[in-house]
């Protein structure tokens, strides 16, 4: 079994077929991972309508399973059988290996190739984002859209800002700490905060320069997960080895990488070695942090400033699946209860993932995977609702009214600084 991109065998359609049914079989026999998602309930509920091991399935059953994974990659902490196992289980990744398959004999759609340029409907929002905010908010455009793009009328869609996050750095620049800094990170700031999310970044960096670590916001591009998302492993190929070409000089020079993302975090992570598998990828991979993890490192070490004027009170705290995905445990709530927050965490998955879910088919998919999280949100009551992400934040607003903050925009709050000139 290969999750490697740069191995031949990944491309060979009758070896997929083959680790397909392998993989299927030790799924039908476990079923642990019924409750995570409709990817599992279909698979399950085809091959007891036809018989008994994944043998039965044929290739229009397989499809409709690739089709209903949204890559929450909640199944692989669960799964018994991952890696190093003898099994070599990778349910997540079985299902990408399958779309990129797919896209290399078919080709990617339209629709695919303008929902895996985030940046490219940045650029051309960010200068029109009053006109663009509003038209997103009108029932007429949002159905012309979903005729035309596939995007499903509901699906709510992030706000655009005239001030990118990059050109506030370009304006404002960003502050050595006098003496020696407690740190040096470069800030990966991702393509939700660029463009929909300036505040995150904004406080991300007031809150890591506050701490005396010294931010470099080097030139960067989106991570390549939608690319992903829709099988074209080649443009995801491209955007690691842009930013690795970025980033690895910075590594170089005692950098730490930090992103507020968990999905890019993830990408850069897990995924860049399998895509580029260099040195530099790995040693990029190694030195990724999330940023709530960063601060909790600077914490453990002392270096944290722990003087928190205004304590955030009580706060209902999702935990995203992608951060969940890397391991790291429980970072975020435990930087919010250093400044004085007591903290709700609900471990649901939103439904979101990315583009997954904006489209027509998977729209309902989406809204039911949410239903226990949005219920638990609603029942908490706390005054202050947060996720890591941005994403994640519109899909909670969606279900339940609220809109969640980043955990950096907490911890921002409790030093005071929200209401400084930016």
């Amino acid at each position: 079994m290969t999750y490697h991109p740069t191995l031949p065998a990944y491309w060979d359609p009758d070896a997929l077929e083959k680790d397909m049914r392998r993989i299927f079989h030790y799924c039908i026999d476990c079923r642990m991972c019924v409750t995570l998602c409709h990817a599992f309930p279909e698979l399950f509920r085809r091959v007891d309508a036809k018989g008994e091991d994944s043998s039965v399935l044929d290739a229009a059953d397989m499809q409709a399973v690739v089709e209903l994974c949204n890559d929450c990659k909640l199944c692989f902490p669960k799964c018994p059988y991952t890696p190093p196992h003898a099994w070599n289980l990778d349910f997540p990744r079985l299902m990408l290996r399958a779309r990129a398959v797919a896209a290399r004999r078919s080709g990617i759609s339209f629709r695919d190739r303008m929902l895996s340029r985030p940046e490219t409907i940045g650029t051309l929002s960010s200068p029109l984002a009053p006109v663009v905010n509003a038209l997103n908010r009108n029932g007429g455009f949002r159905a012309l859209l979903e005729k035309l793009t596939g995007i499903h009328r509901e699906t709510p869609l992030p706000e655009y800002h005239r001030e990118t996050f990059a050109a506030w750095v370009a304006r404002r620049g960003t502050r050595r700490p006098a003496g020696e800094p407690a740190g040096r990170v470069a800030l990966f700031y991702t393509c939700t905060v660029d463009y929909n999310a300036p505040e995150v970044g904004r406080a991300a960096v007031e809150v890591l320069e506050r701490n005396r670590v010294e931010v470099a916001v080097p030139p960067q591009v989106c991570c390549g997960m939608p690319n992903l998302d829709c099988g074209d492993v080649e443009a995801a190929t491209a955007a690691a080895r842009q930013n690795i070409g970025t980033l690895h000089p910075l590594v170089t020079a005692g950098y730490e990488i930090v992103t507020p993302g968990p999905s890019c975090g993830f990408m850069l992570r897990q995924e860049y070695p399998l895509l580029v598998d260099t040195p530099a990828a790995r040693e990029v991979a190694a030195h990724t942090v999330d940023l709530c993890e960063y601060l909790m490192r600077l914490h453990n070490q002392g270096k944290l400033d722990t003087d928190f004027p205004q304590r955030p009170g009580a706060v209902t705290y999702h935990l995203p699946c992608h951060l969940k995905a890397q391991n790291i445990g429980y970072k975020s709530r435990d930087l919010m209860q250093v400044a004085g927050a007591t903290v709700q965490v609900i471990e649901r998955c939103c439904g979101h993932d990315g583009t997954w879910s904006m489209r027509t088919a998977h729209y309902d998919h989406s809204m039911q995977m949410g239903r226990r999280l949005f219920e638990a949100m609603r029942e908490a009551g706390a005054p202050i609702a947060a996720s890591d992400c941005v994403l994640a934040q519109l899909q909670i607003q969606k279900g339940t009214g609220i809109l969640p903050l980043h955990p950096i925009q907490v911890i921002h709050r409790a030093y005071g600084l929200a209401g400084e000139a930016h």
